[in-house]
């Protein structure tokens, strides 16, 4: 059976790490915020995006999200909030976080990481490069979250899930590795 393009696009993206300075134009932000509209869901599209292109923003969230990390029970999460090199959004020009509406009637943590999955898929399939970032969502842990989210316009009663970064990859990226084996058991 030979891959239509659905299928190669998944089997093609990769976690992105390093990024052109340029911004992305607004043709293809559009693509991307649309697709991950078009997210499968509990019925009620409980959602929000927040798109964040502005550099000192980006930079304040990398700072707070580290502050909140040295505080963290998990070691390898405090050694990247003291690593002063780590950059939690590793420089991309553009943040998006998907923030749900936490008065639904249903979990929106699935929701959403259906909505960021469709971000990073659209991503790849215009030549984007993305990655979900989870190390920043831990800014709005630190002393600055609620004024963060007042900033970000986060609506209120909404709570940011989860997140991506995108921007122009910097090199192509490699092949996937092939993937472990006994991850899948069949009942028929």
């Amino acid at each position: 059976m030979t891959l239509n393009e659905t299928l190669k696009i998944i089997k093609h993206r990769r976690s992105v790490r390093s990024f052109k300075d340029e911004q992305i134009k607004d043709e293809e932000l559009h693509l991307v915020l649309e697709a991950g509209l078009y997210a499968p869901n509990a019925g009620d599209q409980a959602w929000h995006f927040t798109v964040i292109q502005n550099k000192e923003l980006l930079e304040r969230l990398n700072l707070a999200a580290k502050e909140a990390a040295k505080q963290m029970d998990i070691e390898g999460l405090r050694e990247l909030g003291n690593n002063e090199k780590f950059n939690c959004l590793y420089g991309a020009p553009t943040l998006i976080i998907v923030s749900g509406n936490e008065q639904s009637p249903v979990p929106l943590d699935a929701d959403c990481a259906a909505a960021n999955q469709n971000l990073l898929l659209a991503a790849e399939s215009i030549g984007l490069g993305s990655c979900w970032i989870f190390f920043v969502m831990l800014a709005f842990y630190s002393p600055q979250g609620s004024e963060l989210r007042k900033e970000l316009k986060i609506p209120e009663g909404y709570k940011p899930y989860c997140s991506a970064v995108f921007g122009y990859k910097k090199a192509e990226v490699v092949n996937a590795e092939e993937r472990k084996p006994n991850l899948i058991t069949y009942i028929r």
